[in-house]
This record gives structure tokens, sequence and C-alpha cells, in this order.
């Protein structure tokens, strides 16, 4: 068996038992009362604790567990392992400043699933409770007795062994078998369900601090940006923005006229966020707090007699109960045209603090005891809050407009599900270059769990970074599933325009890659809704039985078409190892320079240059029109680069929709199988393409869509024309070559084939 249960004997639990009547009959101190500093936990129902030993018996590398700023591959946390930790893993959201790096301490996210591979299987265990928990990891190697025909010889069989505990709660407990990495995946997704299609615009650049100044501020740095050429999609406001730290409202004299400011940035296809915390300022005259206390809807203090109160950014403030349906409903509708004001349908919600965070409380948290709807201690459900927030904030965004559109709701604290509703970020890091390269590991973690749409604040939100390291992170942040820019509001401004050259030009480059790669990005969305995938991935994902990358954690795939191997060194010069995986063609996604794998490389390296490489055999679509942003790219024509693979074939995807509904559901989307083999280029319909009248009629819209350009890399003889061939017409059209380092480039100029329609391209 690949994964075995209570081989160690350490399956425990506490009973459920009445407080005894005397002190003296408290048998061990803790039991029925805690004190932690000046708090005291009551523990109403005293000792709840249960947990119990998971070994993956023929592993030696586990991964997942996020949220922690630890390796990729799990290191040990006690025992005789090399730079074990001294304590475990541990899973509780807390508000965490200035986090340390290569630590097991909790963070603002907790997801209990982990992941085991091998060059043969890959498993993984969800343990579904979200109550405090510790997971301790050794490594071991055990004597195993031989076959018959062996003598009774031994040999030594690699395991890693977990212990989980959890405070309180359900032992709600999933093994996944597997056996393949994607097997894993679709038995997770029936479990949490996939990250959901977001919209278009989110996957864009987003412009944050805090905080923008004002109304004058927010216009500038739009115009900023557009003055420079530089896309971007979003920009935000952090808490500043509001009347007091009342959410839902504006400083009127910092933001005169919101509506405007909102529709002058949609001329031009962008879009604002704003924050919303999960903390309610104790104010009798703000209408939010008003409700909200003559409903009941608060979280309750240990009494369940009055509601909970703490410190955060307004000062006194209380928190709504998200285990309360109608609290939740309530709070959805905050979110709404009608009742947010001066909001429009381009204002996003970004949820911080929602841990939840509590300024004067135990750990910046909640107490354990508080009580939530239907009799719940905070302490079962605490994991959970964060991302009930963030359901009821998308909730509310989704059902705001008729007919039901995509939200956008970033959250800081989350756990397994909360992909379902947004993106997430790492956190409150540092402009250092350890954060720069920490950030990758913590981001191929979370995807590893499951929490697909996640990024990590580039520059850096604590601290001054130089020009460097800011170029160095833009061009790492440009991978990140959510790219966003931001910084704390003691930080120098470092908006990409006020650097000096080359910076700024490097950066305006990296972003521009970002959106000349938008339609990859988005069909791996779509990949990732329909499969579970994670979006980007450890090298072993992708190559599973090379037990070499099986702890690699400075290269990545995003999806199973391009390998990133990022500088993150402060020397501006300097030599990095490139590792070429599998029987493959590489190629330099810029200068198409091929490399076959398995190989090693050394490149030199300044600031101008970037390695990413694309694999052999894959198909890649761009869109090659600088915009100002996403949505003015709508309707622009693809590119399509097809590398082919060392046996002369290569495919891919595109698919396409409007970005913003959920009309995809009913058909309302183009979805094409792109595939070249034999020197011929094919474009055929996904098995998933239904003709529905939704289908044909976003068809319509899209009618005018082509590919404006071909571009095919590795072809090993030398062509001279294309036939193309669609809707029963055929054509010829020349072919032109520009030379790469070592490989020919055949381009076909404007083959204005259509993106909904069945067409051919063979090259004679």
């Amino acid at each position: 068996p690949t994964i075995r249960l209570n081989t160690k004997g350490f399956f425990r639990f506490e009973y459920l038992r009445q407080k005894p009547a005397s002190e003296e009959a408290n048998t061990v101190s803790g039991e029925w009362e805690e004190k932690f500093k000046t708090w005291t936990d009551s523990k109403p129902n005293g000792p709840e604790s249960f947990g119990m030993d998971i070994s993956f018996s023929g592993f030696e590398h586990v991964y997942g567990i996020p949220e922690h700023s630890s390796p990729l591959s799990l290191k040990g946390t006690r025992g005789g392992d090399k730079n074990a930790y001294d304590q475990p893993y541990r899973l509780y959201n807390l508000d965490v400043f200035e986090y340390e790096l290569d630590n097991p301490m909790a963070l603002y996210g907790s997801i209990p699933f982990m992941v085991a591979h091998n060059a043969n299987s890959t498993v993984g265990v969800f343990w579904m409770n979200a109550a405090e928990t510790w997971i301790d990891v050794t490594h071991e190697k055990s004597n195993t007795l031989g076959s018959l025909f062996s003598r009774g010889s031994t040999k030594k069989v690699p395991a890693v062994n977990t212990h989980w505990v959890s405070e309180s709660g359900v032992m709600d407990v999933f093994l996944l078998p597997g056996p393949n990495t994607a097997d894993v995946y679709r038995q997770y997704a029936e479990l949490v369900e996939p990250t959901p299609l977001p919209r278009a615009f989110s996957l864009g650049y987003h412009q944050c601090r805090w905080n923008y100044i004002d109304q004058e501020d927010v216009l500038s740095v739009s115009s900023k940006l557009e003055e420079h050429s530089i896309p971007y999609d979003v920009i935000w406001l952090d808490i500043e923005h509001t009347d007091g730290k009342r959410y839902f409202t504006w400083d009127t004299a910092k933001f005169p006229d919101p509506v405007a400011m909102q529709n002058e940035l949609a001329r031009s296809g962008h879009k604002l966020v704003n924050v919303v915390d999960p903390h309610i300022k104790h104010d009798s005259a703000y209408q939010i707090w008003k409700e909200a206390s003559e409903s009941g809807y608060f979280v309750k203090n240990r009494e369940g007699t009055e509601d909970f109160q703490g410190w955060c950014w307004p000062g006194d403030s209380n928190w709504v109960d998200y285990l309360n349906p109608d609290a939740c409903k309530w709070i959805s509708k905050q979110f709404h045209i009608d009742h947010y004001n001066q909001s429009t349908e381009n204002l996003f919600i970004w949820n911080d603090m929602n841990e939840p965070s509590v300024f004067n409380g135990p750990e910046i948290t909640m107490d354990k005891d508080a009580r939530h709807h239907g009799g719940w201690e905070h302490r079962d459900v605490h994991n959970i809050f964060g991302m009930l927030y963030h359901k009821a904030t998308a909730d509310g965004l989704r059902t705001r407009e008729s007919p039901n559109k995509r939200p956008f709701v970033l959250s800081r604290a989350y756990f397994a599900g909360s992909q379902r509703y947004g993106a997430i970020w790492t956190g409150d890091n540092t402009a250092e270059w350890s954060h720069l390269q920490a950030s990758i590991p913590m981001v191929l973690s979370n995807n590893i769990a499951g929490m697909h749409f996640i990024g990590a604040d580039v520059g850096g939100f604590f601290g001054n970074p130089d020009q460097k390291l800011l170029t160095r992170w833009y061009q790492l942040g440009i991978w990140y599933p959510f790219f966003r820019a931001h910084a704390h509001i003691d930080t120098k401004r470092r908006e990409p325009w006020l650097l000096s050259e080359p910076y700024l030009s490097y950066i305006r480059d990296a972003i521009r890659e970002r959106y000349r790669l938008l339609p990859f990005w988005y069909t791996l969305f779509r990949e990732a809704s329909l499969t579970g995938m994670p979006l980007v991935r450890p090298m072993w994902i992708e190559f599973p039985s090379e037990t070499k990358l099986f702890a690699e954690q400075d290269t990545f795939m995003v999806g199973s078409a391009i390998m990133v191997v990022p500088a993150t060194d402060s020397n501006t010069d300097q030599a990095i190892d490139v590792a070429f995986p599998s029987q493959e063609n590489w190629y330099d996604i810029k200068t198409h320079t091929s490399y076959i794998g398995p190989s090693k490389r050394q490149f030199s390296v300044d600031l101008s240059t970037t390695l990413v490489f694309a694999r052999g055999g894959s198909v890649i679509v761009t869109r090659e029109r600088y915009r100002s942003s996403s949505d003015l790219m709508k309707r622009d024509p693809f590119t399509i680069y097809v590398y082919v693979g060392r046996n002369g074939t290569a495919s891919g995807r595109l698919y396409v929709d409007d970005g913003d509904t959920y009309d995809y559901e009913q058909g309302a989307f183009i979805e094409r199988e792109l595939s070249f083999s034999g020197a011929k280029l094919t474009s055929r319909p996904s098995i998933l393409t239904k003709d529905t009248s939704a289908y044909q009629d976003y068809l319509k819209k899209m009618a005018n869509v082509r590919v404006e350009r071909l571009v095919v890399v590795g072809l090993r003889n030398r062509l001279t024309k294309a036939i193309v061939a669609e809707n029963g017409v055929t054509r010829e059209i020349e072919l032109s070559y520009k030379g790469a380092a070592n490989d020919a480039e055949c381009v076909v100029r404007d083959p204005a084939v259509h993106i909904g329609e069945d067409w051919e391209i063979n090259f004679v």
C-alpha cells in the first residue's frame, strides 16, 4: 500500500465530557481553561483534539499543506532529517507582520491537502478540518523482506511519515489513490471543486499601493501608465479611500465623484478595486453597523450574550458571523450597486484582514471561545472564516447585475475551496531578494493544493526595492497566475514609469509579454476549470519519472508548454544552469534557438535576459497587438506559434469566450484543438463544443476575428509555400524565413483563417 494509517499507533481522540465540579478533579493543566499571555481561553468543552499518523510508503517527497514559507518538497519537522524544523507545520490563519522565511509557522491561509510523489505514482490526503491543525513530517528508510527467491535479503524502502493533530471539530479524512497526478487532481476536484473561469481582465496587470491618495492621483496613475505604453487592467484603493475606515463609503474630500472616476477608467477598459475588510466599525451612526447589530448578525462573545468586540483599523469593531446564512445574504447585498453608494459595475473587491485580524486578540486574531451561529465555537471554524467572507463577497458581485456576471474578489485568508470564489496572494512580503526567491515555492505549493489563482506582491510590500530587484520581480511576476504590484504606505512610490532607463523598458517589456500571452493563460484557466490541474507546476508534474526534479523549486512549468527559469540573484550578470528535461526539443521563447533534452546548459544572463523556453510539441496562441488593457484586445487577431517536437508533431488548444458572463455554460465559447503533423496544421472544435443557439450567437460575434500570423519553429526542411483550406476555399501563401540561432523559423503572414471555423494549412 502507498498510504497507510495508524502504523505508528498515533490514532487518538478526546471524548466529550462534562467539566468537573471541582478544580481538584482537573488532572491536566489547561484542560478546561488555558492562558496565553493576557488572554484566557475558557474551553467550555474541555479537550477536544484528535490525531492520526498517515504514512506514505515508498515515497521520499511530500508537498502542499500551504500556507508556509517553506521549501516546495516539505522538510522534516523532527527526527533524523537534515536541517529539520524543530516544530510541526501549523495551519491556523493569522495576520503575520513581516513573516519569516524557511519556517513552518502559520500564515494567512490553510489548506490541509498533501501530495506524495515518486517515479511510479502520485497520491494525496485531504484532512478536512477547519480548526487549528499541526502536521509533523519525518523521513525514514525501513527494512523490507525480499522476495522468496532472494534468500531472505532485505532492502531499504523509503517512507514519509506524517502525524496530523487538530484541536477540535470532526475527523474527516479523504485518501486520494491516484495513481497518477492527473488522477489525484481529478479526485481532489470532485471534493472541493476546481477553479472556475475568472473574469478575463483579472489576468492582466494590477497596479496597487496603500494608498493612492485621491481621485486625481488615481487618474494620474492611469494616464501615466498609458503615456508610457504600459498596459494594465486594474487600479486598487486601500483603506484610506473610506470615510474613517467605514467600508462601503468614500472619503468625499478625496474622492468627490467616484462614479465619474470609475467611468473615466472604464473608457480605456480599466477597472477599480476597493478594499472591504470584514471588521465593521462600532458606530451607531454607521448604517452598516446599525443594520447588522439590530439584526443580530455579529459574532457573539463566549457567553453568547453580547456581540464580540475587538480592535482593528477603525478602532472598536465587530465581525459579521458568516456561519449565519441570513447574515451572509445581508452582507452580499451590500455589494450590490443599489446598496454600495457610488459603485458601478466596474468596481471589484479586495477582502483583506479576514483571518480574521483582531489587533487586541490572542495572536492578533479572534478569541477561540467566541460564539458563532449554530453554537459553534470560533476554534472549530477559524480557518474557514476568511473563505466564508470571500464567498459572501463573491456572491454579492455575482448577483449585482442581471444576467449575472463573474465576480473578481481577492482574499488574504483562505481554505480548501477558496479557489471557487477568487484569487489570493501570499501576504505581506518584503522587498528583499530572499522574498523574491521564496515566492516561487509558495506559489507552487498553493497550486499543488488547488489554490491556483495566486500571486505575490511584486516588488515586496514592506521596504524599498532597488531598480534591479524591482525589475527582476516584474520579470518573475508575469508568471504568477495573479499579477499585482503592491506596496506599504510608508514606502517610496515605485510605479514603473518612475524608474530610469533601462529598467523602465525592461519592466514594460515584461508586462507586455504577460499581455501577449493572455490567450495562453485564459486557455490554461479553462483546463484547470475542467481538470483541477495546477496552472503553474513544479517540474515533477510534467516529468514524473525524473527523480532529480522532485525537489526542484527554482524552475517551474506554466501549464505543460512553457518552462520558466527565473533569475533571482542580486548579481546583474550571472551564470544560470538550465536542465532541459525529457527527450524533447526546447525553444527559447524569444529567439527560438533550440536545445535538446535531456541536457544541461549554462547561460550568461544580464538584466535584459529572461530564460523562458517553449516545450517542443506545443502550440501556443498569442495576441501581438499592444493595447492599454485586455478589454481592448477582445477583437484583436491571434498569432499561432507551433513548436515542432522531436517527432515532427505539435498540439495545443485555444479557448475564447466573452470573459465576463456565464454564457459559456450554455455553450457560448470557441474552443479549438490545434494539431500539427505531417507538415500540416489543422483546427478542429473540441469535444465539448456543442451546436447550441448560444454557440451560434457567439460565433457570429467573433466572425471577424482571425489568425493574422502563423509561426512554425523547428521544421527540418525548408519549405516554400502554405496551402490554406477553409470552408471549401483553397489559397496559397508564400512563406518567409528569418534566422534564429539554430532553427529555421517559417512565417505565414496573414493566413486569414477564422478562429471559429475548421481549417487546415499544408506546408509544401
